[in-house]
């Protein structure tokens, strides 16, 4: 299977990143093919509901998504949804990408692609993910994708927090489970 995972933290050595490199371990030792793409420093411009894709591509911006992204995504099997959460919410990039799945959202929704959710926050109490979870479930029903998982990573606000949370070994093994 191939999957692609998208990263979405500023810090390339940070928490979510480093459920990402668990997730992609596992994954690849069970043979998957996996390309990490990192959205926070790609050319990634917001959609300008314009509609002249007519959810039916191609875009009328020529950047790293339309000319780079939208072709790994289409050529996948699995998402990965890396991030740490920003403000009980989703970073702004990553949201920019999902955003920008309008342009061929008919043909993405016939692909039935499966879905993960990797995710960390500082915070670790009940709510933190609340808004995060309810989105990517939504964005899983509406896009067709399978969820195939998730890992929510509360109290992770440090690398070594997270290295001493328990979380890069369900990140791990939920790589190692993706069929």
């Amino acid at each position: 299977m191939k999957i692609l995972v998208l990263e979405s933290s500023g810090n390339i050595h940070g928490s979510s990143n480093l459920l990402a490199e668990a997730f992609i371990r596992g994954a690849e030792e069970q043979g998957h093919n996996v390309t990490a793409y990192d959205v926070i420093r790609a050319d990634i411009r917001p959609c300008l509901g314009c509609n002249r894709c007519g959810m039916n591509g191609p875009c009328v911006q020529k950047d790293a998504y339309e000319h780079e992204l939208k072709g790994l995504i289409k050529e996948t099997d699995m998402l990965v949804f890396v991030m740490p959460v920003y403000y009980y919410n989703w970073p702004a990039q990553l949201k920019t990408v999902i955003d920008r799945f309008y342009s061929f959202t008919i043909e993405l929704t016939n692909m039935h692609k499966k879905a993960a959710l990797l995710t960390v926050a500082w915070d670790d109490t009940d709510t933190v993910f609340y808004v995060v979870e309810a989105y990517y479930h939504r964005i899983c029903e509406y896009m067709r994708f399978e969820d195939c998982g998730m890992v929510l990573g509360g109290g992770c606000g440090t690398t070594s927090m997270t290295k001493s949370s328990g979380y890069l070994e369900k990140a791990y093994e939920l790589g190692k489970t993706v069929k």
